[in-house]
């Protein structure tokens, strides 16, 4: 009995600690990476991660590339724009540059049979010295710059002058003081011959 009794703990204790030592093998495994299940979702997850990264990848490319074809497109049409730019200012440029026409005194005195000064508004048929402070006033001083100015900005010079002047017509000044800017001296005169008061 004796031998009996000493020999059961003897098988029992290897037994218990074979149960014990699976048991902790089993929760270290458990708690240092879990099971194959989990690996497998993870590297789903991942998968999934990548070909998501990689559409957006292509998606900003296909954006970068519309932008550089935008970019080159709006490169040329403000190179286009500049050179028509260019081109004008030099356009406007030269008729600036262009010279006056030089102003014939003999050729006016000729003509009207006595002397005429350059850019004396009053050779208009219908200006005299009191509309013509009204015009210097306004700052049209010469014969090109009243031949520039519309009929309504003659009214206009002619209202702001008061109720004595509103009663005349400038319908033809602008014209005839073009005639006077540009020396044609004869057609001016024969064109005033025609007229009524400036009209």
């Amino acid at each position: 009995m004796t031998l009996l009794a000493i020999s059961i703990p003897c098988w029992l204790i290897p037994l218990l600690v074979g149960v014990i030592s699976a048991i902790l093998g089993y929760l270290l495994g458990k708690l240092m990476g879990g099971g194959n299940n989990d690996d497998g979702d993870k590297i789903a997850k991942l998968e999934a991660d990548l070909q998501a990264c990689l559409k957006s990848k292509t998606a900003l490319k296909n954006d970068l590339d519309t932008c550089l074809t935008s970019k080159e497109t709006y490169k040329r049409e403000l190179n286009t724009t500049k050179t028509s730019l260019a081109n004008s200012l030099a356009a406007n440029s030269m008729a600036a540059a262009a010279p006056l026409i030089a102003f014939d005194a003999a050729g006016a005195k000729a003509v009207f049979g006595k002397k005429i000064k350059e850019d004396d508004l009053t050779v208009v048929e219908g200006i005299g010295p009191k509309i013509q402070g009204l015009f210097h006033d306004s700052g049209v001083k010469t014969w090109k710059a009243l031949s520039e100015c519309s009929i309504e900005k003659c009214k206009e010079v002619l209202i702001n002058g008061g109720d004595r002047f509103k009663m005349h017509n400038p319908g033809t000044w602008p014209k005839q003081a073009q005639l006077a800017y540009e020396g044609k001296w004869q057609e001016l005169k024969n064109w005033q011959d025609q007229l009524d008061g400036g009209r």
